[in-house]
């Protein structure tokens, strides 16, 4: 007997002593690259995003485009590996975002920018400040987030300003923990010595405003002034003094119009106090009665460095925290854990651990009552020997442990097992014959009679699993552990198969009964598969009539798709234990506002079960996701927006999904009253890559009047479709703006520079700080600021009479005599990308359907509707993909989840595609043939039938992940039609008619493939609960239980439509 590859493999170990010493290093560095491996609960995608901004200060939003964001766009746009650059201008200021290509490295695309814009500097205008360069990845994001809060009745005065303090010193020791990265304090007022000049006190004292900003930054000037000779010794000299308190700065001497001296305390409250900076945050959390207790919060975010363990890092965090209360943290201060990304990916690996442990049981006890349990024990061994193997190779190629790569091993646990089943059962059989072969002989016969299509069908679910490596953009990096994972674990599986198991088999089962074991027959399984195939080919006409049913039931699968019974979605939502509640009211909306809407809808959220704490953020945003990180959610610094982070109970506690939850939610929040154009927004964690809105439409025209005119429109179709909601746009509403303008004439007469007046104005308007008061060792410098209290801010009488400056002549000059005052609206917000003027509208969908495609094709039939003469403006195109050639006619282009799902599916379709291919040449390689391979590839589509089934009893929508499931479909049936044909081939004889030969190869392949096919099936079974790949789960369940019954009576019925002899079935006598 030939024994090609796999027989001369097993020939060689079978006997010998090495066989053991590699079955103990493959579990040795399996578990030794199990333990080291670091753990994640996603897998880390780097989309390297470098901020720019540049202050364009005077100018308005559409100057500012055209002095800064243009030249910008150009020079960033020439960096290698910028894939998108986003210009957004507001008045007084530009941002342009270079977004790199998926997988750069940060560091080394912030070099790039930072050459490209230092080597074009000259093409930076004259008068705008050198850009600000910022890049944010991944790494950046908080893993860890502690917010200080003080106990219910603790005694002490734990205001904004002591807890930022406290929050400083804790986040010096935190960042001493290794890999520690980048940390910073959300919410808190910092201390500052204050300096509030009084317009009254100024002009009864004759004190120009001027000499206050003088005297105060004067006086804490200090600086080395050389050296003198002293005694014999070189001495350094330093002039001037520090201040170190209030009541030193309050003792400062400024000077009157008329010389006289005047105390800075006569002119100004000067205090030491919180800050007036407009930010507030505060904590609601649940106590153990269920009462609800409110307290000002700040809040640390600890981020890891890159390549770092977030479950190791995160530890460390809480226990370097933990250690320091009743030392460095009161016990009057509560440190709460409002986020631990590094817990959540630990107890998500050990979660998935045990089910691929369940998974390895459910399969050994399956071989043990299908087959024999001695060759159980050998599967039980096969397994994870095959596992560890996977695990050490994972290693190597730098993946981690997260939530995508240990699916792909528990789903390909039920394909690997596949080659041990497929060798164990044969060499049992082979046993059973009860010929003069030695075992060993009779077991190498086996593995050599299976060899060759073992191997080909190994390979053909690499083939299929493979291509999907080459899914581009954003999802990319997510899904490839699955290919490179699962595809390592076949090709190990197949090496253990070969050599591990027969060796095992050998040792363990060399006892096993010969009566056990079915040799020619196919025994209980084989004599009803042999009733079930008589039906189907016992004529031609009635083998034809089956196929066309097959055909029919396929067909009328795949239109299920059509009448929308299985709706397609990127990712189902993660069952997570945080939501985000955003807030955006129109602009110009005041903090008290903006507090007053947070604290609405922190009532109504306090109303639901399954909250245990939030925190809000006033004027300040919250600690960013990587969510947030792409949608910019850190720069949301200002009065009318709002966060509010809501923590829920473990999803272990609850009934309720969190995106049930947040279902529910948004639909109690519509009681919340809001003003014209606010907006309340539920956020839920994106499963898989983030995106700047689920539904994003960009409008494109001529010019900006246009696209925000045609993209108004386009939101009105939004709020008309029940199931779009959050719907808020990219340009906002007019900023209200107080414009004081000066008057050249008076300041030329007088003798005065406008410089002097500005300056004047920014110190009582802005908060300016003009120095720091050191108080000594671990103790932070105090800033000494200037300004206007957050009351005295308003345009009145007293404010206008303010001494701003003093005339040669020494005749004191009034704010109000040297400007005009005027409210205008300001400009609003101006969005570009790559290159090209765009207003966007942005929303999210809840309801009937969640997927941007159904939203796309709603909008679109609106589109179609709408009566775009009666608003004065020609009908958008609409495009799918790809930006318009042709600017001059107004275009609405989809993006946001629809282009991720868009590319996802186109390169899946292509790499399923590549697939069938590689699979067609591997099986024409093996059969020597060109139209017996596609007899081997009809039972593909025949999976559908399941699938889409299994997807309409869950009522799931059909996903990437169920796509991923289709595609390893795909290998695993051509590996069942492979073995069934190559075992129809080595049946048939010249003395059998060809349904014999049909019903002997299928009974006696029909056990191997039902167990290989269960195998399969229960490595799926114990994923159906997870919410992103439950599609994968029911593709890989419904799909190779139909598949698996039809392809065994499927390929029998076309060698009859194809190659019928006549010869009728004789009945056994």
């Amino acid at each position: 007997m030939n024994l090609g590859i796999s027989g001369k493999l097993t020939r060689a170990t079978i006997q010998s002593p090495l066989t053991p010493l590699m079955l103990l290093a493959a579990i040795i560095v399996g578990l030794i690259a199990t333990i080291t491996i670091p753990r994640e609960e996603e897998p880390q995608i780097s989309v390297p995003m470098v901020d720019i901004m540049v202050m364009a200060p005077g100018l308005s939003a559409p100057e500012a485009v055209e002095l800064v964001g243009k030249p910008l766009e150009t020079i960033v746009k020439s960096v290698n590996g910028v894939e998108h650059v986003y210009t957004q201008a507001e008045d007084n200021g530009v941002m342009v975002t270079a977004r790199f290509l998926v997988g750069s490295d940060p560091e080394d695309a912030a070099i790039r920018i930072n050459e490209r814009i230092g080597a074009n500097i000259d093409r930076i205008p004259v008068g705008i400040p050198p850009p600000q360069v910022t890049v944010r990845g991944i790494n950046d994001v908080p893993i860890v987030v502690l917010t200080l809060t003080p106990r219910p009745g603790a005694p002490g005065q734990w205001n904004d300003a002591a807890l930022f303090e406290l929050a400083g010193k804790l986040r010096s020791e935190v960042a001493k923990v290794p890999d520690v990265g980048l940390t910073f304090i959300v919410g808190g007022q910092r201390n500052a010595l204050r300096v509030v000049p009084d317009p009254a006190k100024l002009a009864v004292h004759q004190v120009p405003l001027g000499s206050v900003i003088e005297a105060v930054s004067q006086a804490n000037r200090t600086f080395p002034a050389g050296t003198v000779r002293e005694g014999g010794q070189a001495v350094s000299v330093t002039t001037g003094q520090t201040l170190k308190s209030a009541e030193e700065l309050s003792q400062l001497t400024v000077r009157a119009v008329n010389g006289a001296p005047v105390l800075l305390k006569d002119v100004a409250t000067v205090y030491q106090g919180p800050t007036e900076d407009q930010a507030r945050s505060w904590r609601w959390a649940r106590g153990e009665q269920g009462e609800w207790t409110m307290a000002p919060a700040v809040s640390i975010a600890i981020a890891k460095r890159a390549g770092a363990n977030a479950v190791t890092v995160s530890e460390q965090v809480v226990e370097r925290m933990e250690s320091l209360e009743g030392s460095l943290i009161p016990d009057s201060v509560q440190v709460s854990v409002t986020r631990n990304y590094g817990e959540t990916a630990d107890e998500k690996a050990n979660e998935l651990i045990f089910h691929l442990a369940l998974a390895t049981v459910s399969i050994v006890l399956l071989i043990g009552f299908a087959i024999g349990w001695r060759e159980a024990a050998v599967t039980a061994i096969v397994i994870p020997t095959t596992i560890m193997l996977t695990m050490f190779a994972s290693k190597i190629m730098g993946f981690t442990i997260n939530r995508v790569s240990l699916f792909a091993l528990i789903f390909s646990i039920g394909i690997l097992v596949d080659d041990a089943i497929v060798m164990i059962e044969n060499i049992a059989r082979h046993w059973a014959m009860g010929d003069d072969r030695s075992r060993i002989d009779a077991a190498v016969d086996a593995v050599a009679e299976v060899g060759n299509p073992t191997i080909v069908a190994t390979l053909t679910v690499v083939a299929a699993l493979l291509p999907m490596l080459f899914v581009s953009g954003l999802m990319g990096p997510y899904m490839a552990p699955i290919p490179i994972n699962a595809s390592a674990a076949m090709v190990f599986s197949f090496f253990v198969a070969v050599i591990i198991a027969p060796w095992l088999m050998i040792r363990f089962a060399r006892k096993a009964l010969a009566h056990g074991h079915d040799a020619h027959d196919g025994g209980k399984l084989g004599a009803l598969y042999r009733h079930w195939a008589i039906k189907v080919i016992a004529t031609k006409q009635g083998a034809k009539r089956f196929l066309i049913g097959v055909g029919v039931a396929t067909l009328v699968a795949c239109s299920m798709f059509y009448f929308k019974a299985v709706t397609v979605k990127l990712l189902p939502f993660d069952n997570k234990s945080e939501v985000q509640l955003v807030v955006d009211l129109p602009e110009g909306t005041s903090l008290e506002a903006t507090g007053r809407v947070l604290e609405q809808a922190a009532a109504v959220t306090r109303r639901v079960p399954e909250v245990v704490s939030m925190e809000a953020y006033a004027g300040t945003s919250a600690p960013f996701n990587f969510n947030g990180l792409v949608r910019h959610y850190f720069l949301r610094a200002k009065p009318e927006m709002g966060d509010l982070m809501i923590t829920l109970v473990p999803k272990g506690d609850r009934d309720r999904s969190s995106h049930e939850i947040a279902v529910d939610l948004r639909e109690q929040l519509k009681s919340v009253p809001l003003p014209a154009g606010g907006v309340i927004k539920v956020v839920e964690t994106p499963p898989g890559p983030p995106v700047l809105a689920t539904l994003l439409a960009e409008v494109y025209g001529p010019d900006e009047e246009t696209r925000r005119k045609t993209a108004m429109e386009i939101e009105k179709i939004f709020r008309s479709v029940p199931y779009i909601v959050d719907t808020d746009n990219s340009f906002g509403q007019p900023r209200p703006t107080l414009r004081l303008i000066p008057d050249r004439a008076k300041i030329d007469q007088y003798g005065l520079s406008e410089r002097q007046l500005f300056d004047s104005i920014g110190a009582l308007l802005g908060n300016q700080t003009v120095g720091y008061a050191p108080r000594g060792a671990d103790r932070d410098p105090l800033p000494i600021e200037m300004g206007l209290g957050q009351p005295q801010r308003t345009w009145s009488a007293s404010l206008a009479a303010t001494p701003v400056a003093v005339t040669p002549g020494g005749q004191l000059i009034q704010l109000g005599e040297l400007v005009r005052a005027e409210m205008v609206p300001g400009g609003q917000t101006i969005f570009r990308r790559d290159g090209l003027g765009a207003a966007m509208v942005m929303a999210d969908l809840a309801g009937r359907y969640e997927a941007p495609i159904y939203g796309l094709f709603a909008v679109n039939d609106g589109i179609d509707a709408a009566d775009w003469k009666m608003a004065g403006l020609e009908k958008p195109e609409v495009l799918l993909n790809g930006q318009p050639l042709d600017e001059s006619k107004a275009s609405v282009l989809w993006d946001g989840e629809w282009e991720i799902t868009w590319v996802t599916f186109r390169d899946m379709g292509a790499a399923f595609m590549v697939a069938l291919l590689g699979i067609y040449v591997l099986v024409v390689g093996q059969f020597k043939s060109f139209r017996l391979p596609l007899v081997i590839l009809t039972p593909i589509p025949l999976t559908l039938v399941g699938i889409v089934l299994g997807h309409m009893l869950f009522q799931a929508p059909f996903t990437a992940t169920s796509m991923i499931g289709f595609i390893a479909l795909a290998g695993i049936i051509v590996r069942n039609s492979i073995l069934l044909v190559d075992f129809i081939r080595h049946a048939s004889a010249p003395d059998k008619s060809l349904r014999e030969t049909l019903l002997e190869a299928g009974m006696i392949r029909f056990k191997p493939i039902v167990l290989t096919a269960a195998a399969a099936m229960i490595g799926a079974a114990v994923i159906l609960t997870d919410p992103i790949f439950q599609g994968l789960a029911i593709s890989l369940l419904f799909g190779l239980a139909s598949s698996t019954l039809l392809t065994v009576l499927v390929i029998p019925a076309i060698y009859i439509v194809l190659r019928d002899d006549g010869i009728p079935i004789k009945e056994p006598s």
